[in-house]
């Protein structure tokens, strides 16, 4: 599943546009669904009336001596996902889609947000909300310019800003008579009150050995040892993502939707070891594994989570460097570490370490795509039987996916909301349907699934698109484009230590090459048992370079609006590959084992070089899932995955001269870096 926020569209979802990045802002003139001016106003029965919060807040910011507060759409961590406690925005507002600020006067409320979501905010605000659908932090502050009096103040919670956030807003403010101002106490919880929902109590767990690559005693000495050798000389390393936490003493818990997380901070230096999270929630067996009775250089300390700005204060009083990485360190902790004191880089050496798997991490990753295989053929095999009696829908499918998974060992839960679609529900990359809101199977549509699993051994994410009946020409041409930019991709020979945006293209080259293209990212990074969107790994501006032993998922798509969708999503194992010449040089190493759909793809169109590498790929699933099923006496499916697997052959095409330029073009960029 290509990169997302919190879910897209999970309520009226054939009105809403979603996209991976920000479409094109369409139908900017077009009227609000409301109608505002009226008395009574015009409002469709799914608005939220929000009087009564607002007034309370309004209450608070008075309080406080402010003329505004700032509502993200965030936690303290910075999170993919976010726990209902964490949904201030949408209790305030009504809105529930996954992006979007408010702000609040005290006369008015605004919410920004794309056009993704331009419909489903119309439908869901009352009047008290005006609706803004241009997005950006300057449009903000005008906003604010236009509303708050000369010397007014707006507060804003430091922990829901990032560092960026704080300071595009606080150069967008310079200049003016306004003031930002870093509140501690969240007013929105304040104003929530006994209604706010529990934050997670579950308890928090150790992983068995077996599912880990270190011990969290050697991952701690890893990165002490990266302390001692880094030139400024860092004495300790701040963690504020969750996955760093749980990654770094291989714990776990269920805090956030689809990640095995809790709230949580590390603060790791060159002679202690300070885990801030509550306390009451770690059982003896998990103390006893932290060695956190004791208080040596290798015992845990455990304090409060809200502990950790005041003890970070304290602990700045020495002469001490703290390295975090900014990406996920919130304003919150970064306000009280004065600059000289700080070292930044954009993720912290947990993060990059993280990133990277080594030799036990990568089997295991490995052993948990066998097992998901088997749920994804077991369902594939299920909708050919039930497809055509009319009796599967998209939600019934997405439940029975999910429940599939759940029978695989190790199974810990779905990685994300299933991408259950047909037809031209496919065309919306991120929809997912609901008991109201869903579409029938139908052997005369394209079906789309996008779904993943969490397992205690690795976190899967794959995406298959297929179609039991007679696909169209231009369907099947489609489909085998996107194919042929996953093969392009995910056979590629590149140069080690360069990013993947410098080879994203090969993804979108069958596809460019007559005039279609795809809106969203070519992949991610993935996670053992924690992100099923693992930064810093990928195929976007932003990644870091890559590097043997990271995974990632390779996913092209195609989208016709109103019609149908296609995407074609394998996570891969990035490692060395073999050239004539020595050299240090990279490929891709496909780990997920599904087959694509034989009746989608137009072999014509398929290059020699396509061919092998597909019945190469068609083998190695035998050779891999092959076993599992004949051991788990599940001869339908075993048939099922012969069938599908039997070798392909075709006449080669030329090749295009666009072809030709891209794959030249591209290679010298590779060249330059190198």
């Amino acid at each position: 599943m290509a990169w997302t926020h919190r879910g897209c569209c999970l309520w009226l979802v054939l009105l809403c546009a979603c996209v991976w990045g920000h479409p094109k802002p369409m139908g900017l003139g077009r009227m609000d669904v409301r109608n505002c001016s009226t008395s009574p106003p015009y409002l469709p029965v799914t608005a939220v009336n929000t009087t009564a919060q607002l007034a309370a807040l309004r209450q608070e910011i008075q309080t406080q001596s402010l003329f505004a507060y700032i509502i993200p759409d965030t936690d303290a961590h910075m999170s993919e996902y976010i726990s209902k406690a964490d949904e201030r925005r949408a209790w305030m507002t009504g809105f529930t889609g996954s992006a979007g600020i408010a702000v609040v006067t005290m006369r008015r409320a605004a919410l920004w947000t794309d056009s993704r979501y331009w419909t489903q905010a119309e439908r869901q605000m009352d009047c008290n909300w005006e609706l803004h659908k241009e997005v950006g932090t300057t449009l903000i502050v005008t906003w604010l310019l236009s509303e708050v009096p000369a010397g007014g103040r707006v507060g804003f919670d430091p922990f829901l800003f990032s560092i960026d956030s704080w300071e595009r807003y606080n150069t967008a403010f310079q200049g003016s008579d306004l003031q930002l101002v870093s509140i501690m106490t969240n007013l929105v919880d304040v104003v929530w009150g006994s209604e706010r929902p529990l934050i997670p109590s579950q308890s928090i767990y150790a992983l068995q050995e077996e599912f880990t690559g270190n011990t969290w005693q050697q991952k701690v000495s890893d990165i002490r040892s990266q302390m001692q050798n880094h030139p400024q000389a860092p004495t300790a390393v701040l963690l504020s993502a969750l996955d760093e936490t749980a990654w770094l003493f291989n714990l776990r818990s269920n805090d956030i939707p689809y990640n095995p997380f809790f709230y949580s901070y590390t603060l790791l230096t060159d002679s202690s070891i300070w885990l801030f999270a509550n306390k009451s929630r770690f059982p003896l067996e998990t103390l006893q594994y932290l060695d956190s009775s004791c208080t040596g250089p290798m015992c845990v300390q455990l304090k409060d989570y809200s502990q950790v700005r005041d003890h970070i204060q304290n602990y700045i009083l020495g002469d001490v460097k703290i390295w975090i990485g900014t990406s996920y360190t919130t304003y919150g902790l970064y306000e009280v570490i004065p600059k000289e004191k700080l070292l930044e880089d954009i993720y912290s050496p947990v993060m990059i370490t993280k990133a990277v798997k080594n030799p036990k991490e990568q089997a295991l990753l490995k052993a948990t795509h066998v097992r998901d295989a088997v749920a994804v053929i077991r369902y594939l095999v299920w909708l050919e039987k039930h497809v055509p009696q009319g009796t599967v829908n998209e939600f019934s499918g997405a439940e029975l996916v999910d429940k599939l998974r759940g029978e695989e060992e190790f199974s810990s839960g779905p990685s994300f909301e299933t991408i259950s679609a047909s037809g031209l529900n496919a065309a919306l990359a991120h929809y997912s349907p609901t008991k109201e809101v869903y579409r029938k199977l139908s052997t005369d549509e394209m079906y789309l699934l996008d779904s993943g699993g969490q397992y205690w051994d690795g976190t899967t994410d794959i995406t298959r698109t297929v179609h039991w009946g007679t696909p169209s020409a231009f369907q099947k041409e489609a489909y085998t484009r996107v194919l042929m930019g996953n093969i392009d991709l995910s056979r590629l020979i590149f140069p080690a230590n360069i990013s993947g945006i410098e080879v994203e293209a090969f993804a979108r080259r069958a596809l460019w090459e007559i005039g279609l293209n795809y809106g969203h990212g070519t992949g991610h990074g993935i996670g053992n048992f924690l992100c099923v969107h693992e930064w810093p790994v990928g195929f976007q501006y932003n990644n870091i370079d890559m590097t043997k032993g990271m995974f990632t998922s390779i996913e092209p798509g195609y989208y016709k609006d109103g019609e149908f969708g296609i995407r074609i999503e394998d996570v891969a194992l990035v490692v060395e590959a073999k050239t004539k010449y020595p050299g240090a040089y990279l490929t891709f190493e496909v780990v997920s084992l599904v087959p694509y759909d034989r009746n989608l793809i137009d072999v014509s169109l398929l290059s020699p070089e396509h061919l092998q590498y597909l019945n190469h790929y068609y083998q190695t699933i035998r050779e891999k899932v092959g076993p599992e099923l004949q051991r788990r006496q599940l001869l339908e499916e075993l048939a099922w995955l012969q069938k599908h697997t039997e070798p392909l052959s075709a006449r080669a095409p030329g090749t295009s001269p666009l072809a030709s330029v891209l794959a030249a073009s591209t290679l010298a960029i590779l060249g330059w870096r190198a």
